[in-house]
């Protein structure tokens, strides 16, 4: 069980935003395989601009032709749990994005509102 002071993993995965699993947004099927898999959350961030291993800046500012954003998919929650997703990342991102993952402490953990509603997030179960 996830409480406060609970080693845990940080899984990040930063792909572009237009790259695709099976005609689905590629961060939306990690998102996915992270619910099925009974993680306790998952949340998308999209960058503003950054570049990868192509060196090709992308960016969100005006005029610029490219809008290949980079989008960050974070997932926190025990080391067995996170470790056992790690063999479907590596099949859904393989040599299209960046797969990070680092020990931190769970300091805060919320699951929802009053109303009892998920909040979502990356570590947020409901």
């Amino acid at each position: 069980m996830i409480g406060l002071g609970t080693p845990a993993l940080r899984l990040t995965a930063i792909v572009g935003e237009h790259e695709v699993w099976h005609h689905r947004p590629l961060y939306a099927e990690i998102v996915h395989r992270a619910h099925a898999a009974g993680l306790s959350g998952a949340s998308v961030f999209r960058g503003i601009e950054g570049f990868g291993a192509s060196s090709v800046i992308h960016t969100q500012r005006l005029l610029s032709l490219s809008e290949d954003l980079p989008v960050a998919v974070v997932v926190v929650d025990t080391e067995e749990r996170v470790r056992g997703l790690l063999p479907q990342l590596a099949e859904l991102v393989g040599d299209r994005g960046l797969v990070t993952v680092d020990r931190c402490e769970i300091i805060a953990y919320g699951t929802g509102d009053a109303t009892g509603t998920d909040g979502g997030g990356a570590g947020g179960r409901g």
